[in-house]
């Protein structure tokens, strides 16, 4: 049975839908703990209603981003965790953070990565005109919002698309590919080929949505 670690920053939308399918679906695995470096995330209480263990490492207690990612480590590696799962935690983890955890540790980006990286990913879609935008889940190296890229999900970009509605549409979307692409870790079906995430037996590491009618293909 792996143990899954979730840290998140504020509701964890994400997180939520981890939680959900890997109870529904019969993973080999459970979250065992969700960590969150603000004590006002709402997400807390989500997963102690579902029976999970919290707990809160306040960044803004630390003056340096080394010591904070120190103390994070002490309350993740207390759960002895076989992965580390990223699910809308809003800090930049330093490279001794996220060599302890290399290869097992999870993120997803609201943007076809490489496009995109960092903040406001969908007006930067926007301003950049492009047709198709999507998410990424992705295996975290020191490169910020880099590293092997685990499965995509692209979606059409409308010409009525604001921020707030290109959000949403993106959003969903990640619901459907993050939970995959955990479950296909806990699965032991995902490995590293250089910068190449080889999925055995394989399946689609894609996903293609058409999020106008709630749907996807």
């Amino acid at each position: 049975m792996k143990k899954i670690v979730i840290l998140i920053s504020g509701r964890g939308s994400n997180m939520e839908a981890v939680v959900r399918a890997c109870a529904t679906e019969g993973w080999p695995a459970q979250v065992v703990a969700v960590i969150a470096n603000r004590p006002e995330a709402t997400g807390l209480a989500f997963a102690a209603a579902h029976g999970i263990a919290t707990a809160v490492v306040d960044h803004r207690q630390f003056d340096q981003r080394e010591a904070f990612d120190a103390a994070l480590a002490e309350a993740i590696d207390r759960f002895a965790p076989d992965l580390v799962v990223l699910a809308g935690f809003m800090r930049v983890l330093t490279a001794g953070f996220v060599g302890h955890y290399a290869g097992r540790m999870l993120n997803i980006h609201p943007s076809l990565l490489p496009s995109f990286a960092g903040l406001k990913t969908h007006q930067q879609a926007l301003d950049a005109g492009v047709r198709l935008h999507g998410a990424s889940v992705h295996f975290v190296t020191a490169q910020l919002d880099h590293g092997p890229i685990v499965i995509q999900a692209a979606l059409p970009v409308l010409a009525s698309d604001d921020v707030t509605t290109l959000a949403a549409r993106v959003l969903a979307a990640e619901h459907i590919i993050y939970p995959r692409a955990v479950r296909w870790f806990v699965e032991g079906r995902l490995a590293l080929d250089g910068l190449t995430v080889v999925l055995t037996p394989p399946e689609p590491q894609w996903l293609f949505a058409d999020y106008t009618a709630g749907e996807g293909v």
